[in-house]
């Protein structure tokens, strides 16, 4: 079933994202075995981390942002259990660091710290309990999944309906969010509640104007310039746009362009190995191939596997039978092309006409087979699952 990932914050007025570095200053009242704090979040596309001892209970971590960012903070416990056969629970918080003189208080653990000094804590807590019903509703939703036994968890009718269920929550969880971001235009905690209410399909016709009603200084920001980048790139890619052309490597790291294929139907394919809607899907990208290979159509599959992970895509090309041309940069969300095409989730596809337009964008099962038949003659085929 799906899972769902909840991006909340606060109520940041935006002259205090103008202050200079922030100052986190931790007390952990039980804590007296040395012990150490990891504090770690995302600039961009780098990843931080920083450590500190822990002394007394006490510790303190500093730096400068320019921008509110999402942060783990994480306390290793040196009189932990050390036998490798018992799991310990991390000792994990998420919060919300910008620049401002923080304190963080806790019993024994972090999971469950008192924040002063940062209003984009303090209203994170608000929006969390405005969609605590529906978060509540989720978890019993995914108690009831893991209740079930293996054999059960693959019933159809039992997933359809549970799924059923989460579209509703889910849709009521989006108004809460749109609530909550068109009342606050001027603040960067409404830009977060719009970007979850955004989601990843969308029309970009209705979010532009949307997204232009907040204020210049919240759209300044970093996740600001994101999605306007993310709309910017969405346009150029809207049917009856040209693709972009790009190049890549292949498996066998030879650069393959996008324009190679010039004179052709494509199916341009986001996914990855690791992806199990991608991998679900594969079987009616293979069926719709081997269909139309013979009429002036081919798959352009360009995968969003992880550094390192060479192996674990040349296995799920071979696995799944895609005997198509596959490139990749091994970046993960990062990988050039899926940026270029603001690629925010997968599976995702565009078909691309032989003079390079794009004709259709997201079609899938059944809706791909009918609009290749349609484009390309032929029947229907029937999907591959």
């Amino acid at each position: 079933m799906k899972k769902l990932l909840i991006a909340a914050a606060c109520l940041l007025p935006v002259a205090a994202m103008a202050q200079k570095g922030f100052v986190l200053n931790g007390k952990v009242a039980q804590l007296s075995a040395p012990a150490k704090a990891y504090l770690s979040y995302r600039v961009g596309e780098n990843q931080v981390t920083d450590s500190a001892e822990i002394k007394n209970g006490a510790f303190s971590f500093s730096g400068n942002l320019t921008s509110p960012v999402s942060a783990n903070l994480r306390l290793k416990h040196n009189d932990a259990p050390q036998d490798p056969t018992k799991k310990t629970p991390l000792d994990v918080l998420t919060f919300y660091l910008e620049n401002a003189k923080i304190s963080l208080t806790a019993a024994d653990s972090v999971k469950n710290a008192t924040i002063k000094g940062s209003q984009i804590n303090l209203d994170n807590q608000t929006l969390k309990a405005s969609l605590k019903p529906y978060t509540d509703q989720m978890a019993g939703l995914n108690a009831e999944y893991m209740s079930k036994s293996p054999e059960e968890r693959k019933d159809k009718t039992f997933l359809d309906g549970l799924n059923q269920r989460a579209e509703v929550i889910n849709g009521k969880m989006t108004e809460v969010y749109k609530d909550y971001a068109f009342k606050n235009t001027n603040k960067y905690m409404g830009l977060v509640a719009f970007r979850s209410y955004m989601g990843y399909d969308f029309d970009v016709a209705k979010i532009e104007p949307e997204f232009n009603s907040f204020s210049a200084d919240v759209k300044k920001t970093a996740l600001g310039e994101s999605i306007a980048g993310t709309l910017l790139s969405l346009k150029k890619t809207q049917v009856g746009q040209m693709a972009m052309d790009f190049t890549q490597n292949d498996v066998n790291d030879k650069p393959v362009k996008l324009s190679d294929f010039k004179g052709k139907y494509v199916l341009l394919d986001f996914w990855a190995s690791w992806c199990g809607p991608c991998r679900a899907e594969n079987p009616n990208v293979v069926t719709a191939y081997k269909n139309f290979k013979d009429k002036n159509f081919t798959v352009l599959g360009v995968s969003l596997d992880q550094p390192g992970k060479k192996d674990a895509w040349l296995q799920a090309i071979e696995k799944d039978g895609l005997t198509w041309t596959h490139v990749s940069d091994l970046k993960f969300w990062s990988n050039a092309v899926a940026k270029q095409y603001g690629i925010n989730s997968i599976p995702a596809n565009y078909l691309i006409d032989p003079t390079g337009k794009i004709v259709a964008k997201n079609i899938r099962g059944e809706e791909l087979q009918t609009k290749l038949a349609e484009l390309l003659g032929g029947a229907q085929a029937k999907g591959g699952k």
